[in-house]
């Protein structure tokens, strides 16, 4: 009975919360919010908030067209890879003290997690067969080269100002983190963190491909790029995934920075602040969207390897003197 019990908890978590369920609400609100935002900034009135459900459902019920010279397996399966991923993603990130799994290499974990969704969707337009697709799958991979180390800079950067205050050297458990910040506050009021928070603001929009960083899908030019071939179903998948991993990465930016919001109330009232901090998140990510100009995939390699790591290479150096 007791196994029974675990197992239902468990599937509880990957299906309700903070798993499918929560990651599908969350998601499509944050992109209607982020779509919404980003229109008013740049005084336009914008589609609904709640447009992503609809342009989501509206796929759903359309017909999946399969190309003749495509790899049928890899095309269908490679967006549902990519959705798991990201819904197993989100079980390691803490909403305050409630983490569904935690471990002393949570960190390690996220990064690995995080680069399937990207590898899906480069499989997934390999196996599409169009000459369009192959032209997005080369701005996915730069887009992916350059974000990975400005992350791992910001991350090492938290780890080891937690691992320092712990005794513990360097940390790569969230679980640490999460417990730091409820005794010492947010790591963001520390004035080394706050390039690295800037830095993490900053990777958001390359990580989900959103504007100004969208060259992966280069949908202006090459009709969406990899996504060219893709209807109905599966091409709501992919929609589905961008929504969540929105949320996923200001829940984890949140999580890094502004854990210690939440300490010391009632459950309720520390989800209330921790949809707060998100959206604010989501609001500082919808800003750089409206005052950045498009890059071309050149200058987001470029961008990311110079202004954005280097600004988590500051916190970093301060961490490791023990600033």
């Amino acid at each position: 009975m007791p196994n029974v019990l675990n197992a239902l908890t468990v599937l509880g978590y990957i299906l309700i919360f903070p798993g499918f369920l929560f990651c599908f609400l969350a998601g499509m609100l944050l992109s209607g919010i982020d779509r919404k935002l980003v229109a008013r900034m740049q005084k336009r009135v914008g589609p609904p908030i709640l447009q992503p459900f609809y342009d989501f459902f509206k796929l759903m019920g359309k017909e999946t067209i399969v190309p003749a010279a495509a790899s049928r397996t890899v095309f269908l399966m490679a967006p549902l890879v990519g959705l798991a991923a990201l819904v197993v993603l989100q079980l390691f990130i803490p909403v305050f003290s409630f983490q569904a799994f935690s471990g002393v290499a949570d960190v390690i974990v996220i990064l690995y997690l995080l680069l399937i969704p990207a590898l899906a969707i480069i499989m997934g337009g390999a196996a599409s067969g169009s000459p369009y697709a192959g032209v997005g799958l080369s701005r996915e991979m730069v887009t992916v080269i350059s974000c990975e180390l400005p992350l791992v800079l910001v991350l090492l950067a938290v780890g080891k100002t937690v691992g320092d205050a712990l005794g513990k050297g360097l940390t790569f458990s969230l679980t640490d983190i999460a417990a730091y910040q409820a005794a010492n506050g947010c790591l963001i009021a520390k004035a080394s963190m706050i390039p690295a928070a800037i830095a993490m603001l900053l990777i958001i929009p390359g990580e989900t491909g959103s504007h100004p960083f969208d060259a992966a899908e280069a949908e202006t030019e090459i009709c969406e790029g990899m996504l060219a071939e893709y209807s109905g179903p599966p091409l709501g998948v992919y929609k589905l995934s961008h929504s969540i991993k929105l949320v996923t990465l200001t829940t984890l930016f949140t999580a890094l920075f502004l854990g210690g919001l939440g300490t010391g109330i009632l459950l309720v009232d520390g989800l209330i602040v921790f949809a707060i901090s998100v959206v604010l998140t989501v609001v500082c990510i919808s800003l750089v969207h409206a005052v950045t100009a498009r890059l071309k995939i050149e200058q987001i390699f470029k961008y990311y390897w110079t202004v954005v790591s280097g600004l988590a290479l500051i916190s970093l150096v301060l961490a490791w003197y023990g600033f």
